[in-house]
């Protein structure tokens, strides 16, 4: 008998979820991580990909022999390349000199026409992304081309929603934080809708760089922490949902993420660093009793090229 198996985008989600057992304090609450890499690109943002493009479609945005467009750090990118092949679409995306190569060169294997903005430095900056919305809004002035606009794109919203109902599940309902980066704002809000929906007690940290810390009212600055802290708050930014916002700086990000790598062998890149500090000093505070839940939103493969794992 022959077994039947689905495609590749059947593969995304149900990822893994871990406890941390070296780098978590003594007498703080359990941090248990989930291992979001485990999506067939390697990152959360296969879900947001697939969202957006499966809710295109059902309702006639997206049709077949049509381009989609987008800007992007890279693990977006990078779904959107997945997605696309999978359904038959033509992908163009917007990105950067400032993100990783093994990004760039990941998208580009899986079939995407890149365009490149310079940027300053190699810095994640406010105007950086600015110019890349610009640039893919270009683009998507052109015939049967569908711009996923991710920043302001609430379908990707949806496409989390499944993560925090196996965050509920995997927990069995003992999850007493929720600790994550912003970038577009759309994980931390379809995941803290559903644990809120489940339980309102639950408190939601949102993690920014603390360079750029915006959304604590600070002043936009450059920062390499990708995919996050995009100079300004975001349009999918849903402050009703989140309790705190902590800042952590791109230096001790990375240095979490060779932490976790060497200590607890999670190879993940540097907002996981930034989760897991921002989930430490929760932690601290919620004691012994409780639970902090985390992501660990993509792979470190994504950064060997960077100098993330030097040191």
């Amino acid at each position: 008998m022959v077994n039947s198996y689905g495609n590749v985008l059947q593969a995304i989600g149900d990822t893994s979820m871990v406890q941390l057992r070296r780098v978590a304090p003594p007498g703080a609450a359990a941090i248990v991580a989930k291992l979001e890499w485990e999506n067939p690109t390697g990152s959360m943002k296969d879900r947001a990909a697939l969202a957006m493009i499966a809710r295109a479609e059902a309702d006639g945005r997206l049709k077949s022999g049509d381009t989609v467009v987008e800007y992007t750090g890279g693990s977006t990118g990078i779904s959107l390349a997945l997605v696309c092949l999978a359904r038959g679409y033509r992908l163009r995306i917007v990105s950067s000199d400032a993100f990783s190569r093994d990004k760039l060169r990941h998208m580009a294997a899986l079939g995407a026409e890149l365009t490149l903005v310079p940027s300053e430095g190699g810095l994640t900056t406010k105007k950086l992304i600015l110019d890349m919305i610009e640039a893919a809004r270009e683009l998507s002035r052109q015939p049967r081309t569908y711009w996923t606009n991710q920043l302001s794109n609430a379908d990707s919203i949806e496409g989390y929603r499944s993560l925090g109902e196996e965050i509920w599940t995997q927990t069995g309902g003992r999850v007493d934080a929720f600790v994550h980066c912003v970038g577009t704002a759309a994980s931390l809000r379809g995941v803290a809708a559903v644990l809120k929906e489940r339980r309102p007690a639950i408190r939601v940290a949102a993690v920014e760089p603390a360079e750029s810390a915006v959304l604590s009212g600070g002043r936009p600055g450059p920062h390499k922490i990708e995919g996050v802290g995009i100079g300004y708050t975001p349009p999918l930014w849903d402050p009703g949902l989140v309790d705190e916002i902590v800042a952590v700086g791109t230096a001790e990000a990375k240095a979490m993420a060779r932490r976790l790598a060497r200590e607890e062998g999670i190879f993940a890149g540097t907002s996981s660093g930034a989760n897991v500090l921002a989930a430490i000093a929760v932690a601290r505070r919620l004691g012994p009793r409780a639970t902090v839940v985390t992501l660990m939103a993509d792979t470190g493969l994504k950064y060997v090229s960077t100098d993330v794992f030097e040191g």
